[in-house]
């Protein structure tokens, strides 16, 4: 028979179901001893029963032992005897008295035939010994004994005392004692003593396995002759036996945020007996499980409320099971449970925005920094991938100023960036998780470009590109501190790398010129004297404060003239009071402009000189003179700064033979001027005349 549950999951169900195996005739009867040995005495009585042993069938039921057949004789015949526990067994009954003289020993063949369909057969071989005189068997007094063993007994415990009598005397009523027809199951457990009838624990007992045993004792005489008893051996229980769990379902894992789970469906039992077999189940008080008895001995293990894996992720669930023996005994079954994720967090930046500085002329593909973002999921729910999101401003090309990394979201700058063009820009980054559905989040990157030097200072006034060069005219009766004329440069840079130094890298007469380190103004270190050189050319270098710091230079052409009277220049206390301060852009301006008057007016002194040095060609003494080399684009600085803020327009006629040279100024006519053409170039001559008329016309 076998005993099973079945259990239905949806709905939750049990079912006790039994399964009966039905035998077939498979199994002969098989004697263990296949030739057995009688004395019988010649004495015997017609009538008298000598039981035999047994035959053997594995098979059950009908197929089993049905009933013994012995082979003809004239003496004895067979009767099939049935036994307390349902086992039938042969006993040989004596029809006619014996003759020792006549026929001192028979040989006779038993068979065992079960009740199957064909029926199937065994056969043992019966000796039959006619013995003289020894005609009283022993006898058992009772017949029967009832005993009762704890399991636990100790092996060589002593179970009882058995004890036969015999009326004869003599050798004829020396009895010896011995396990009759034992199975091997008995032949294991118990033991007799052949002399004192003791029967003795040889094995461990088990009532789980065996409740009772009956035990066949026979007492034979030195004659052969033998008495039968039976013992009735039973088991009593004892808590020896823990309970067991047999789990039926299992769910390891479940989702988190799920309601009311079933996690786990388990039977307990006891194999003991009584209160040893009755159970008590319970699981930790601190856990959200809580166990639902769903039929007898049958537990369902259910979560309490939906779980959240971010702030556990697993449970260690201890099943304790207790009888209610003594002493009592448990059993502990521990489950692991693990809580699966579910997309339920989206990912979190570190910081809500990202401040990042890069120096300008990177390198392409420069790792400029990092944006890092986490996700409290697990598994696919916390791999974050990250992407650019489009600009806030659709002028900014983000696509070519950066990328990002989608695994780790490190920033790499894809050009060279320009801090004259480029000075910062911002953008935004996305952090998604692969879950279903994604979530993501998103933080504000601003990238800062930091100024390098690498602009070098760019002369704006005097223009170094010109045809003709620059070239300023200095009286010679100028006082120390004249301000000759003014260098102007810009920086694109920024901060300390467009902060601009000026100081005279070299000089024709050093001494003569100096100047001013912070404004580029050039003026006269001391009073002019006659035996100074007409022509002097200044190089004036301009250097940032940049690291390393890059400079540029230009060259001054200077005019000392003689009766060239000085115009009026502001001090400069009067200068820093009457400037207005304007946006370098404006001053940008106002340069270029100062700077393109001066070149226009330039250029008329030339023609005008020109033409009037052709008028006078003829005359030797009043021939007109031009200074070697190129006049100035400009005669004076009447602004104070070295640009002119406005133009002047002068009509000049140079004379010989007069001895003084007179200067006279007229209204200026102010213009603008978009552009002009240089004067020709003037081929310098080695002798330059000291002194020269003027005319206003």
């Amino acid at each position: 028979m076998l005993r099973f549950q079945v259990l239905l999951e949806n709905p939750l169900e049990f079912f006790q179901a039994e399964l009966q195996v039905i035998d077939i005739n498979d199994h002969a009867p098989m004697f263990m001893d296949r030739d057995m040995l009688l004395k019988i005495s010649e004495s015997s009585p017609p009538g008298t029963k000598f039981p035999l042993k047994n035959a053997q069938d594995m098979d059950v039921g009908r197929n089993n032992i049905e009933n013994y057949i012995i082979s003809p004789n004239s003496y004895f015949r067979v009767l099939t005897r049935k036994r307390s526990d349902g086992r039938k067994y042969p006993e040989l009954v004596l029809d006619k008295v014996l003759d020792r003289e006549e026929e001192p020993e028979l040989r006779l063949t038993l068979t065992a035939q079960d009740g199957g369909s064909p029926p199937r057969f065994g056969t043992a071989q019966v000796y039959i010994e006619v013995v003289d005189i020894n005609d009283n068997a022993p006898e058992f007094e009772p017949p029967f004994y009832r005993v009762q063993i704890a399991e636990d007994s100790p092996i060589g415990y002593l179970i009882v005392k058995v004890s036969a009598t015999d009326i004869d005397i003599g050798v004829n009523r020396e009895i010896s004692y011995s396990l009759f027809q034992a199975s091997e199951e008995i032949s294991k457990t118990f033991e007799i003593n052949a002399m004192t009838g003791e029967i003795r624990l040889k094995k461990q007992l088990d009532f789980e396995t065996t409740q009772s045993y009956e035990v066949n004792i026979e007492a034979r005489d030195t004659g052969s002759l033998s008495g039968k008893c039976t013992v009735l051996t039973q088991v009593m229980d004892v808590n020896d036996n823990a309970p067991e769990v047999t789990m039926s379902a299992l769910t390891r894992q479940i989702p988190e945020n799920s309601p009311e789970t079933v996690v786990a469906v388990f039977s307990v039992s006891d194999l003991d007996s009584e209160d040893n077999g009755k159970i008590s189940c319970y699981i930790q008080d601190d856990l959200p499980f809580f166990l639902k008895s769903s039929m007898e001995n049958f537990y369902t293990l259910v979560t309490e409320r939906p779980l959240d894996r971010e702030t556990r992720a697993e449970y260690n669930v201890t099943i304790t099971v207790t009888d209610l023996g003594t002493p009592r005994l448990k059993t502990e079954h521990n489950i692991t449970v693990l809580v699966s994720d579910v997309n339920d967090n989206a990912p979190a930046f570190t910081q809500t925005s990202y401040t990042l500085s890069v120096r300008e002329n990177n390198s392409p593909a420069l790792h400029i920094g990092s944006v890092r973002a986490t996700d409290r999921d697990a598994g696919a729910n916390a791999q974050v991938t990250y992407s650019l999101l489009p600009p806030l401003d659709p002028h900014v090309p983000l696509a070519s100023l950066v990328s990002i990394n989608p695994d780790n979201g490190h920033l790499f700058a894809l050009r060279s960036l320009d801090y004259e063009a480029l000075r910062a820009f911002e953008f935004r980054v996305g952090a998604a998780d692969r879950g279903s559905p994604a979530l993501s989040s998103q933080a504000l990157v601003r990238v800062l470009v930091t100024d390098d030097n690498d602009n070098a200072p760019f002369v704006l006034y005097p223009l170094q590109n010109a045809s003709a060069p620059c070239t300023e005219l200095v009286p010679r009766a100028a006082e120390a501190g004249y301000l000759v004329t003014k260098v102007v440069a810009v920086d694109g840079d920024s901060g300390q790398n467009a902060w601009l130094s000026y100081q005279l890298l070299k000089a024709t007469e050093p001494g003569l010129f100096g100047v001013w380190a912070h404004n580029g103004e050039v003026r006269t270190a001391r009073l002019l004297s006659e035996r100074d050189a007409a022509k002097h050319r200044l190089v004036v270098l301009v250097k940032d404060n940049g690291e390393p710091p890059l400079s540029a230079s230009v060259t001054l052409h200077v005019l000392l003239v003689d009766g060239f009277s000085q115009p009026y220049l502001p001090a400069p206390e009067a200068e820093a009071v009457d400037a207005a301060p304007a946006a370098a852009l404006t001053v940008y301006l106002v340069v270029a402009l100062a700077s393109v008057s001066s070149l226009f007016l330039f250029s008329v002194l030339v023609f005008v000189a020109v033409r009037l040095c052709r008028r006078g060609g003829a005359a030797s003494v009043g021939r007109c003179s031009v200074p070697e080399g190129p006049f100035p684009g400009h005669l004076v600085d009447v602004s104070g700064t070295g640009t002119l803020s406005q133009s002047y327009l002068y009509e000049v006629c140079l004379k010989g033979g007069s001895g003084t040279s007179d200067f006279k100024f007229l209204k200026p006519i102010v213009t603008n001027f978009q552009g002009h053409s240089p004067g020709p170039d003037i081929e310098e001559t080695p002798n330059f005349r000291k002194d020269f008329g003027f005319g206003i016309q």
